[in-house]
């Protein structure tokens, strides 16, 4: 499994990225096949003066599978990546607990994959509660945009995402507005 650990705002230190690192080895024995681990550290400065530090894992799996986890804090770094592990955990164990389904399988643990792994310690079993199946589908006519205009379009509704044709790349493109401030935008790929 390749870790990569990066700070924004934050110098990480050796004692840091030790931390981190072993943090993050441990999620191998509880989902095999982990091929990318990343951990990224931000430090922000909020308008109410308390400083917020936050840690985000995402863990690319072998057949495609991206589970994501981020903790928001007030207190120092390590609480964020124990609070982040601590999701992971109940996100691989919500992976783990999926149903293979023709044609799903990138997106749940196999056979092999659940008697090669250690149970997870501590985590509360977990309940699925909303349904999986899709409840609605809605048909959204695009206009062709470039991102500037998709900008202001989805500041005129008032969402957080946004879908549109760009017309610079030829392709459909979902705007959204990142928590840490600014926006980023979706752009398909097939691998």
């Amino acid at each position: 499994m390749n870790i990569t650990i990066k700070g924004r705002n934050v110098k990480v230190t050796e004692s840091i990225e030790k931390y981190a690192r072993k943090k993050v080895e441990h999620f191998d024995r509880y989902l095999p096949n982990i091929v990318e681990a990343r951990v990224d550290l931000n430090h922000e400065h909020t308008r109410r003066g308390e400083d917020l530090v936050a840690a985000q894992i995402t863990i690319r799996h072998s057949r495609g599978a991206i589970l994501r986890t981020e903790e928001r804090t007030t207190g120092d770094i390590m609480a964020a990546i124990n609070g982040a592990v601590e999701n992971m955990h109940r996100r691989i164990q919500r992976f783990k607990s999926k149903r293979n389904r023709k044609g799903k399988e990138r997106f749940s643990a196999s056979i092999e994959e659940l008697n090669a792994a250690e149970a997870i310690p501590d985590v509360e079993e977990f309940v699925d509660e909303a349904p999986t199946e899709v409840l609605r589908h809605k048909e959204i006519p695009v206009v062709a945009m470039n991102e500037a205009e998709a900008v202001e379009q989805m500041e005129l509704l008032g969402h957080a995402f946004f879908m549109f044709f760009n017309g610079d790349t030829g392709s459909v493109n979902v705007l959204y507005k990142r928590s840490s401030g600014g926006y980023g935008v979706l752009v398909p790929k097939v691998n």
